[in-house]
């Protein structure tokens, strides 16, 4: 039975509006009936029921993202099933996909794209704890609320660590222009193959365009894995380009260590562009119909007049002080016929010592820090980027050594350059040991039955309150 408006789910959930129609199913505006609170209902297709595989999918959506609880991410209440639908009941977000802010403004500020990656890295952190990856982060599934929170929807194809994945070897599963290498090459997923994605999302939200395209979703896999992204436009922040591009490594231990290291790193410097961000200027209103609005209308009790008073006070006082002045300033007797004397050392000692009344000039150069060595080496790559982005440097980190997988010295810093006092801004060259962990193949099998298949899936924002009426599929099969 296919949804509408008055259908009851569950004994309890009425349908109201159609939110959005996705890959998996639709999603409604509904209230519950029993408590009297608006929800967000997930509908499993009809023509999905039968399928096995598509209703363990929307079965492992419930159960994953009841896993966590955090505020990032959107809550699960209710999960039921029966003859004629299977259905997934969520929080009702207020606000929009980030998909239709960056299709509305084409491009986001430094400040916004920081925000979006702290607060999205906070929420995946919570999740990556619980041994969760959620493998198709998109602008699709991160809702913006209208104070700017974000909230992460749509586990539909999230793995848990412990727990066998529903996609068979050599599928990939996700949306392929958001896609990791690992991803791509059919190799198992991890925290990184999130952070990955979200780098994606950050580039497209800085440049007004997705790092990779092609002319088909096997064209942009092939991109993911071989390709080196596009550099980003020359008026952002070095910082956070560096920040984007570390994301966008093409193998996962070359990206920032975890969720949590990325969003210290992104709050860093979003905490100093809020910090030399101007005071937002207040509009002149000239419409005197609106002056008489906003106007209290009550009369204003007088302030008492003191202005006088302190500006004589004030004048008073600098008097004072010339006076007093005056006075130290007048030279003694015995210094007016030292200075007539003929002798030769008293053109000397008439002339005035002008270096000491004279103030030094301010300059424009860069404030210089202290870079010390030792502070540096054997120190992880993480804590060490993050400490010299909030000193004011931009980093430049160098993958060095190969050293095995198991080495406790792996992603330790063994080179510095420069060090000592160094000009606020500059560049600062730290290179590190890598691990040699599971290698990624920089090129897909040319055998057939070797190639991996790019799933066309495509996950809507399915807590998206936004009454508009239905996006079409966006390029590549994206719905968000």
């Amino acid at each position: 039975m296919k949804p509408a408006v008055g259908q009851l789910y569950g004994d309890r959930y009425r349908l109201q509006l159609r939110i959005a129609t996705g890959g998996m199913g639709e999603v409604w505006q509904a209230e519950d009936q029993l408590i009297l609170r608006e929800v967000a209902i997930k509908i499993l297709k009809e023509e999905y029921l039968s399928d096995p595989n598509f209703l363990e999918r929307f079965r492992t959506e419930a159960r994953s993202a009841a896993l966590v609880e955090h505020e990032g991410i959107a809550n699960v209440f209710d999960y039921g099933e029966d003859s004629n639908s299977a259905y997934l009941v969520m929080e009702l977000v207020p606000g929009e996909s980030l998909s239709r802010i960056i299709e509305r403004e084409k491009k986001l500020t430094e400040a916004r794209v920081l925000d979006i990656m702290a607060q999205t890295s906070r929420a995946l952190a919570a999740a990556h704890a619980r041994g969760l990856v959620h493998r198709d982060i998109k602008p699709g599934n991160l809702l913006i609320t209208p104070d700017g929170r974000v909230k992460i929807t749509d586990f539909g194809i999230a793995r848990v660590g412990d727990q066998v994945p529903l996609t068979k070897t050599g599928q990939v599963m996700g949306t392929v222009q958001y896609l990791a290498p690992e991803q791509a090459t059919g190799k198992p997923s991890t925290p990184s193959t999130d952070l990955y994605s979200l780098g994606v999302v950050a580039y497209e939200a800085l440049s007004g365009k997705r790092p990779f395209t092609g002319e088909n979703q096997m064209a942009i896999a092939m991109a993911h894995i071989n390709e080196m992204p596009p550099a980003l436009p020359e008026n952002i922040d070095p910082r956070v380009q560096n920040l984007v591009l570390s994301c966008l490594a093409k193998k996962p231990n070359q990206r920032p260590e975890s969720a949590t290291s990325l969003a210290i790193r992104a709050e860093a410097l979003l905490r100093e562009k809020r910090d030399h961000s101007p005071a937002p200027k207040r509009e002149k209103n000239d419409d005197p119909a609106t002056e008489l609005i906003t106007t209290d209308t009550a009369p204003l009790p007088k302030a008492p007049i003191v202005w006088p008073w302190i500006a004589t006070l004030g004048l008073l006082g600098l008097t004072a002080v010339v006076v007093i002045v005056a006075i130290l300033s007048e030279p003694s007797p015995s210094d007016l016929q030292n200075t007539q004397s003929p002798t030769p050392s008293s053109s000397q000692t008439s002339e005035p010592e002008t270096n000491a009344t004279t103030e030094p000039e301010p300059s424009d150069e860069p404030r210089n820090v202290l870079v010390l060595r030792s502070e540096i080496i054997d120190q992880n790559l993480s804590d060490v980027t993050a400490k010299l982005t909030e000193q004011g440097f931009v980093v430049n980190a160098i993958p060095g050594e190969l050293i095995p997988g198991d080495d406790p010295r792996v992603r330790m810093v063994y080179a510095v350059s420069p060090t000592g006092s160094i000009p606020e801004g500059s560049t600062i060259d730290v290179t590190y040991y890598v691990g040699d962990f599971v290698d990624i193949p920089v090129e897909i099998p040319q055998d057939s039955t070797e190639s991996p298949t790019v799933s066309d899936e495509v996950t809507d924002s399915p807590t998206v309150s936004d009454p508009a009426s239905e996006s079409p599929p966006a390029e590549g099969g994206e719905s968000g």
